[in-house]
């Protein structure tokens, strides 16, 4: 048996019929403790309840996670960096695949800045992680930002290198900003073959979340991987409802309000 047959079964561990709600809650390294991530535990259960197909978090979290997912798929994050350090966008390594392994992990996933000064470093070892995580049949999702001195983080051109670049290295899923609209976004999910999934960014409402899901989904993506719009809402389960809805059930935003219980927005 190859680790072809893992990696296939593990990849549809963390989505549904090719398609993708990730919530990343991987952000403690990064801003600390915040709202929704003290007690991660009520929160995992609440997103797993509302239909993520997979959390997302740094390894040490693992024990934390599992007893509350809900039968929902987990993903290891590998690297991280703070807010307060030198430079947010310096991703040091964190864990191994083995480390993920050992911590239940259905995959791995890794963050590289595409036109930062760690650029070199990231593609380094995010090339090293794809080669080890597939000796054990285990998918990788790259995080794949368009980030760095005189990059613009939502240019569709950018971003259509970023993702590009996550597939040369051998990544199995990417994740990426939003361009902002349906029409550029098309010329980023036509620069790979790969899955390609949204970030979240800063919460901005949730008629806009779901409408900029709506346009990815329309342009070709294949679901998302927001964090704080999800685990900081209100109502984290229905907020997660109401993006599932979008990307499973191709509900349009007003109609992904109305049936997830969220007040629709005037």
């Amino acid at each position: 048996m190859d680790a072809g047959t893992g990696k296939a079964a593990r990849l549809a561990r963390i989505g549904t019929d090719g398609r993708y709600v990730v919530v990343p809650m991987d952000h403690g390294i990064t801003i600390g403790a915040v709202a929704g991530l003290k007690d991660i535990e009520s929160t995992i259960a609440a997103i797993t309840r509302g239909g993520a197909d997979a959390v997302l978090t740094q390894r040490g979290v693992a024990p934390r996670v599992h007893p509350n997912k809900n039968g929902a798929g987990y993903i290891a994050h590998l690297n991280g960096s703070t807010a307060v350090g030198p430079d947010a966008n310096d991703k040091r390594t964190t864990g191994t695949v083995t480390d993920a392994i050992r911590a239940g992990a259905d995959a791995v996933s890794f963050h590289i800045n595409v036109g930062s000064d760690h650029e070199p470093g990231q593609i380094e070892e995010l090339g090293r992680l794809t080669s080890e995580a597939h000796e054990y049949g285990l998918p990788v999702l790259a995080m794949t930002y368009a980030r760095g001195p005189g990059v613009d983080e939502s240019d569709p051109e950018a971003l259509g290198h970023a993702v590009r670049l996550g597939e040369e290295l051998g990544a199995d899923v990417v994740k990426t900003a939003y361009s902002g609209d349906s029409e550029s976004f098309e010329h980023v999910c036509e620069s790979t073959r790969l899955p390609v999934v949204i970030a979240g960014g800063e919460p901005d409402g949730d008629r806009e979340t779901l409408a900029a899901v709506r346009g990815a989904m329309d342009a070709g993506a294949a679901g998302v991987s927001m964090g704080r719009t999800v685990f900081q809402h209100d109502d984290p389960e229905a907020m997660t409802r109401a993006v599932h809805l979008v990307v499973h059930e191709d509900a349009t935003p007003g109609e992904a309000l109305r049936e997830s219980g969220l007040a629709v927005e005037a």
